[in-house]
């Protein structure tokens, strides 16, 4: 048997499936594309998360698109971001063109323009339906992302969240979080803390407000509030398809803290919410999280232990994970592990640095007979990809370097006229526009210390007044006790017992009409 008639039956062996599957492409064997070695991904096993990583240029972007839009076929919602605001087009139907129309050729597929139904949605508001979610939801470890605050901070901010919790003080927006950080360092609330949660210094209050106020001064400040978004938005169908929801950042491209958060805590809002799924034909949701450097950037362990265990646990719930990014070590070991789906579009050597990232990622890989493994992926083609997964039962397949199909939507963003009336015409956009203002912790904690210093007056009024009255009852005991005042005694009693026995004054004498009453 020759080494072609190997590949293909290896190829067919490990990507075959009489299951619903997402078709990817054809395999490659020395540069020639194998119209028959299809490679396949079952859908049950969409699941088990992936990774889609390669450099720059290199197609990742499309890949995600291919993704996407096959999983919507088949009924499955899909969650995305949109870094730069050029996946809006996969709602209209592509154009072909010759490169597609041989791409296709190769690979033993007609291409069928095809649009499919999206969600627009934004962190400002401005591109989309606005996302939002309270601050109690985001919760201390990954604010304290977004914030960037180190260890010391952080506990203070773990501070402010208990604080919250143990007094029902319902933390919506950042004016809640400015009001509960400031009662408690240098309100009322300070001297309350001291024993059970510990004082908070002024420094660490002032860097974390700083913090606050740069956040606001951004225009995003807006993400936290009321009407919080619910996430089961994400899970929605039209006629049999899935909905792909898309979150535009292309306004909040500078804050990659920011948005790369956000999606985590929508993660983390959906292991809590969905029930658990068990194994199923076809995954509720798949959730990709493009530029996923961004999120492991200087994260703190706590932050990493709260991905690692979301990504453990929320497969339970039906829900799959792809990050994508550039380098396979851009995640970290204990996530990139879980991760059972791999596509590696081509990395470049130019640098030291750049080998060493080359020599890890074949590490990543299982042993193939048919590839050199560094040699590959160093001379992908763009819409080209090294591919494994899981097969059906579960067991990685064989490395296939592959020929990606192309996409059926527009490659591209929509018109500008076409995306704002899409955005204004969707009734999840009228849901979230307007903001709700609940009775939260500012307005209690500003009730409370108005009372606070209404009693502190009043106090200070009755210290007051007790202390006139002590100084009224101290000048009277002291001109009683004056020798002008015994004096004055003296003679009213003088008077008053002469009046009583009948002793006249001279007075009275005279009156009478002298010394023998004549």
């Amino acid at each position: 048997m020759s080494k072609r008639d190997l590949f293909v039956a290896a190829i067919q062996k490990s990507y075959q499936t009489t299951q619903p599957a997402i078709h990817l492409g054809s395999a490659i064997l020395d540069g020639e594309i194998i119209t028959e070695a299809k490679v396949n991904l079952p859908l049950r096993m969409m699941n088990r998360h992936g990774l889609v990583a390669g450099a720059t240029g290199s197609g990742k972007t499309r890949t995600l698109q291919v993704l996407a839009e096959q999983l919507s076929a088949a009924g499955v919602p899909v969650f995305m971001s949109d870094i730069k605001g050029d996946l809006s087009g996969i709602a209209q139907p592509g154009k072909t063109n010759a490169a597609i129309e041989e791409r296709s050729q190769v690979l033993g597929n007609v291409f069928e323009a095809k649009g499919y139904p999206i969600e627009l949605y934004s962190l400002s508001g401005k591109k989309g339906a606005q996302m939002r979610a309270t601050i109690l939801e985001f919760g201390p470890i990954l604010l304290s992302k977004i914030f960037e605050l180190n260890d010391t901070q952080s506990g203070v901010l773990a501070i402010l969240f208990k604080y919250a919790d143990d007094k029902d003080l319902p933390m919506v927006d950042l004016n809640d979080l400015k009001k509960v950080l400031a009662y408690l360092s240098e309100g009322p609330g300070a001297a309350e803390i001291k024993s059970d949660y510990g004082s908070i210094s002024s420094s660490t209050a002032g860097t974390i407000l700083r913090k606050i106020v740069a956040l606001e001064q951004q225009g995003v400040g807006s993400i936290f509030g009321e009407k919080s978004f619910d996430i089961t938005d994400l899970i929605n169908r039209v006629d049999g398809q899935g909905v792909i929801s898309l979150l535009n950042i292309s306004d909040v491209q500078d804050k990659p803290a920011l948005f790369s958060t956000f999606m985590l805590s929508l993660l983390a809002e959906l292991y809590q919410k969905l029930p658990e799924a068990g194994d199923l034909d076809k995954p509720k949701l798949v959730f990709f999280l493009d530029e996923a450097h961004l999120l492991f950037k200087d994260a703190p362990k706590a932050f990493l232990d709260q991905i690692e265990q979301v990504i453990r646990l929320i497969r339970s719930k039906g829900v799959g994970i792809f990050f994508c990014t550039q380098m396979a070590q851009d995640v970290p070991v204990s996530v990139l592990g879980q991760l059972g789906n791999r596509v590696q579009h081509v990395l470049r050597a130019f640098t030291p640095q750049d080998a060493d990232a080359l020599k890890q990622t074949v590490k990543t890989y299982p042993r193939s007979q048919f590839y050199e493994i560094d040699q590959i992926l160093t001379t992908l083609g763009i819409g080209q990809a090294l591919i494994t997964v899981l097969n059906e039962k579960g067991i990685p397949t064989e490395v296939a370097a592959t020929h990606l199909l192309p996409p059926a939507s527009i490659m591209g963003p929509m018109m500008q006229a076409d995306y704002e009336n899409h955005v204004q015409q969707s009734d999840v956009y009228a849901k979230y526009k307007d903001p709700i203002d609940p009775d939260s912790a500012y307005e209690m904690l500003t009730r409370r210390m108005e009372e606070h210093a209404q009693a502190q007056v009043q106090a200070k009024e009755e210290v007051i007044q007790a202390k006139n009255q002590k100084e009224e009852k101290g000048m009277i005991s002291e001109a009683l006790n004056s020798p002008l005042a015994k004096q004055i005694g003296r003679e009213v009693v003088r008077g008053v017992f002469g009046m009583l026995f009948g002793k006249k004054t001279t007075s009275t004498r005279k009156k009478s009409g002298g010394l023998f009453g004549f």
